[in-house]
């Protein structure tokens, strides 16, 4: 009979790390997919290096999951760990500064060896674990090497088949300190390992015999529970903002019912979306993985000039490659979604880490006069619902659009209450059939009222029509190198863009005063740790809003007189000043810059501090 206590705690977030062979990103995700069904609030931030095969214990091949669960809500994975769990020294080393003082650390003494410590640069004879230098916080030793091996000591497999176990003996630690049931797991590993007994049995006695250990040894004399979230009523689901992508981009081909092509290259953070679409063929979904980034976009064009929606998907140094077939998609007036999934550069820059470093470039990152539409999501689950947004513009406008979303929202996870088929809107499609009875010929740069051009499918009689990449004459489509007629057209394509204004929401204040001292203005990423630090200020009385912005190119039409309705005006990015610049030079606003570019996301503490010395100013 156990004689540890159950205390009630409201919320925790929890540190995994250890070498990426360590089995940390599964480990994280499995006590996230088990939080999700407990009915906690959760937010995750995968962290892991950009090395496929860093060498082991250094402090570049350490693998991170952060991973915040409250019975709140919450908008951040948290800005410092309650607990660190630290596989190898560098683990410990890396990750101690997010630890809070008298934090948890659970530390794999067998990661603490000699050499092990000198990988992490350690001075020799010094170990954390021995030196007193961790008394400020509660650290519980364990060799999690020694007592897998031990309790898999029966099953067939080889010593280093067994050692990647250790995660599930952690996990089964963990789960019995948070007062889990560890079902979810073992039917996730049922699930995986059905087929390869042996290893099944490994991980199964591993996930056990880390719950035995912690509940024999009493290492803590109390175990936490978080209790379910108090969270609107419905199904939720944990879902990943790459994942949500996907989705949404299934969904809105449905509601269009209109095929989808996915023409990609593959590429961190991004590829994901590919994994994802690559299983649904039964939607209609088709997916090619190209040869290069360039042949990727190109099909997609092919494809929407065929009367799909043409799709394609990259990062910032993608984006840079696809440019100029961006300008023929531009120039042709077709649908087309280019997902920029971004990431630290310039160049290969930080592959893993995150930025939204690439705003400037989906403005202006093209060859000429070549204005595109930006949509932008905030978080994992809002990646559904702006993508589907992003996808009816482009049809709707017959116009390629730039979908924004960043390696911090693409991996990290968040329930997600999804809405049914029948609640979504659908997506109307006109395709031109055949000549009008007042037609002669078929002019397909004529346009509506919104400059949009006719979507005619090729090989459909009497409709046959000029393509390429050369500067088009105003309705007929002929190439014309008339300067009048090219100032014409590049004046049009870009009414074309600013008119999409007159077809999106208006921009709303998502906390605070419509009138007042402060407004943080963000967009994408930011979206948590600005609502987590506006809601802890108007909570201590201080005049402070909060706006997003979804809709970055055209911006909604009230977005000046927003603008204009606050003292001052703070926004946060993770970049060095991008959307400050643009908003600078549309509204000649004097707004103030706060970036951190350091490929981890902004906190609340730091825009607490932030805000707090603009309102004293």
């Amino acid at each position: 009979m156990s004689n540890t206590s159950v205390q009630q705690i409201e919320d925790v977030v929890i540190k995994f790390a250890g070498d990426s062979g360590d089995g940390m990103q599964l480990t994280g995700t499995q006590f996230s997919n088990n939080t999700a069904l407990i009915g906690n609030d959760l937010s995750t931030f995968p962290d892991f290096p950009a090395e496929i095969r860093a060498p082991q214990g250094t402090l570049a091949g350490v693998s991170g999951f952060q991973l915040h669960f409250s019975s709140n809500r919450i908008f951040t994975p948290g800005d410092a760990c309650d607990v660190l769990v630290a596989m190898n020294a560098a683990a410990l080393k890396a990750n101690l500064k997010g630890l809070k003082k008298g934090g948890i650390i659970i530390a794999n003494t067998d990661g603490f060896d000699s050499k092990n410590l000198r990988l992490a640069n350690y001075p020799d004879g010094v170990n954390p674990l021995e030196d007193g230098s961790l008394q400020s916080y509660q650290l519980h030793t364990m060799d999690v090497t020694k007592m897998t091996r031990e309790a898999l000591k029966e099953v067939n497999l080889g010593m280093k088949e067994k050692d990647r176990a250790k995660n599930m003996f952690v996990l089964g630690f963990l789960y019995w300190l948070y007062d889990r049931s560890m079902e979810s797991t073992e039917n996730f590993l049922n699930e995986k390992f059905g087929k390869k007994p042996e290893i099944l049995d490994s991980n199964l006695k591993a996930l056990r015999a880390g719950y035995n250990f912690a509940e024999t040894v009493e290492a803590f004399s109390t175990r936490f529970r978080v209790e379910k979230a108090r969270m609107e009523p419905g199904t939720y689901r944990s879902i990943t903002g790459n994942t949500a992508l996907a989705y949404g981009l299934i969904a809105a081909s449905q509601k269009a019912n209109l095929p989808l092509f996915l023409g990609t290259y593959p590429i961190t953070p991004a590829s994901d979306i590919l994994h994802e679409l690559s299983r649904y063929k039964n939607f209609g979904i088709r997916t090619f993985q190209a040869e290069d980034e360039i042949a990727g976009i190109t099909s997609a064009i092919g494809a929407s000039y065929g009367g799909h929606m043409g799709v394609t998907t990259t990062s910032g140094p993608g984006m840079a490659l696809k440019g100029e077939a961006m300008g023929l998609a531009v120039m042709l007036e077709i649908p087309l979604l280019i997902v920029n999934i971004q990431r630290g550069g310039p160049s290969t820059g930080l592959p893993t880490k995150t930025e939204q470093s690439d705003l400037l470039q989906a403005y202006y990152g093209r060859n000429g006069e070549c204005p595109m539409p930006i949509v932008s999501a905030s978080t994992p689950s809002d990646c559904f619902s702006a993508v589907f947004e992003a996808f009816r513009i482009s049809i709707a406008h017959m116009t390629p659009v730039i979908f924004l979303s960043d390696g911090y929202i693409a991996n990290g996870a968040e329930p997600w209450r999804f809405p049914q088929s029948k609640d979504l809107p659908a997506i109307p499609v006109t395709f031109k059939k055949g000549l009008k009875e007042n037609e002669e010929h078929f002019l397909p740069y004529h346009r509506d009222e919104n400059l949009v051009r006719p979507w005619a499918v090729p090989g459909t009689p009497g409709l046959e029509h000029r393509i390429g990449g050369l500067e088009k004459q105003n309705i007929t489509g002929n190439v014309s190198y008339d300067p009048e007629n090219h100032q014409l057209m590049v004046r049009i394509r870009q009414e074309k863009v600013d008119k999409i204004a007159d077809h999106i929401p208006p921009q709303t204040i998502e906390l605070g005063p419509e009138k007042g001292k402060v407004l943080v203005l963000g967009w994408g990423s930011t979206y948590g740790a600005i609502k987590s630090a506006v809601l802890e200020l108007l909570a201590e009385g201080h005049e402070v809003a909060h706006a997003h912005i979804r809709y970055l190119r055209p911006f909604p039409k009230n977005l000046a007189e927003i603008l204009h309705s606050y003292d001052k005006v703070l926004i946060p990015e993770i970049n060095n000043g991008q959307l400050i610049k643009i908003i600078r030079e549309q509204f000649l606003i004097d707004a103030v810059g706060y970036n951190k570019i350091m490929g981890v996301p902004i906190t609340k503490g730091e825009l607490v501090i932030k805000i707090k010395e603009m309102l004293q100013q």
